[in-house]
């Protein structure tokens, strides 16, 4: 009779949960726009805290040497904004010609690529039905994946230009949050339930020792492939090498998958100049890839992972699947979050079981 009316409260549960989820469904018109505007919100909060995340431990360095918290956060920003502000003010120019002449020779490099696609299309007309027929779908494929691309990236754009008071009060938000750090740490600690307080500082103390250090190597290392890639393409003659250039760095924070993704670009813009140029293109590209993965990473990020190749290529891929370019490069800073999640909550289970035992 027990075991009855278990089932009777369970089944009754089930029910309840399926209603509450199917009201929670209908009511999406309410609830949505209260969630958009709150991640608006939220967005340049969280970019903040990454770029205090990434700064903290170079002002904490200069504090501990007797310099003035405060002046220690203006030296690094002067540093650092000052220079990206150098270099928008001498790139942003630039990028913006070559995206002009893009465009404008938009027309010529669609009409290369018509010729350049028929004559893969004549040369292999007398090739067994079946094979022609799949190189053309492997060809019609590719136009529509770069056609979602382009209009992505142009969305993309069209964002960041639409928000640039956001953007411009980031780095005011991040100096309150590097200069006010250990009260934020110490509000934190106050408002977390006790039980969770040694836990969680535990937890957060294994995500920053496996996580800071590749997430400043990389960003550095993807800096300077970024720098190197656009040098390289404009000292061998290829279009665009600046757009080109950001492209290869910004892909480069991909493992594995990056240097593909990165030399697809340059090696479209070679082929409407001549084949020795996609050549030269590919070249310069897993030339620079054999760079950073032999000497760069290596010197710079250094093993902080210690994680399996296969299980960061599986993690990838399934970033890839689920969000895109944006997944794969979000795919390993949440594999290590949730690995050291997997692993505090063994040691917590472990724990708790020897406690157990002892009572």
């Amino acid at each position: 009779m027990d075991i009855q009316i278990k089932w009777y409260y369970r089944l009754g549960f089930f029910l309840l949960l399926f209603i509450v989820i199917y009201v929670f469904i209908k009511l999406q018109p309410l609830w949505v726009p209260v969630i958009e505007v709150i991640f608006t919100l939220l967005i340049p909060f969280s970019i903040a805290a990454f770029i205090t995340y990434l700064f903290h431990p170079v002002v904490e360095a200069l504090h501990t040497r007797g310099l003035h918290r405060g002046i220690a956060i203006l030296l690094i920003y002067s540093l650092f904004f000052g220079g990206a502000g150098f270099a928008l003010y001498r790139g942003i120019p630039a990028m913006i010609h070559q995206l002009r002449d893009l465009a404008e020779n938009a027309p010529l490099f669609a009409e290369q690529y018509k010729r350049m696609v028929n004559s893969i299309m004549d040369e292999t007309s007398r090739w067994p039905a079946g094979v022609h027929e799949r190189i053309e779908d492997g060809i019609n494929g590719l136009e529509q994946k770069l056609d979602r691309f382009l209009a992505k990236t142009m969305t993309f754009l069209m964002d960041i230009a639409n928000s640039l008071i956001t953007i411009a009060i980031i780095p005011f938000i991040a100096f309150y949050m590097l200069k006010d750090f250990k009260s934020m740490k110490r509000a934190v600690w106050y408002l977390t339930p006790k039980k969770w307080r040694q836990p969680g500082a535990k937890f957060l103390h294994e995500v920053d020792k496996s996580l800071g250090s590749y997430i400043r190597g990389q960003l550095l290392v993807c800096l300077i492939i970024g720098v190197l890639s656009s040098m390289f393409f404009w000292i061998a003659g290829i279009k665009y090498p600046l757009l080109l250039g950001a492209i290869v760095g910004i892909t480069n924070v991909i493992p594995y998958f990056g240097p593909i993704i990165g030399a697809i670009p340059a090696v479209i813009i070679a082929a409407t100049m001549s084949m020795k140029m996609v050549l030269i293109a590919l070249a310069i590209v897993f030339s620079l890839q054999f760079l950073e993965g032999n000497i760069l990473s290596p010197l710079i990020v250094g093993k902080s992972l210690h994680m399996h190749p296969l299980i960061i290529m599986f993690a990838l891929l399934a970033g890839g699947e689920t969000a895109g370019i944006l997944g794969m490069i979000l795919a390993v800073p949440v594999l290590v979050v949730l690995r050291a999640a997997i692993v505090h909550a063994k040691d917590h289970i472990i724990l708790e079981k020897k406690k157990q035992r002892l009572t």
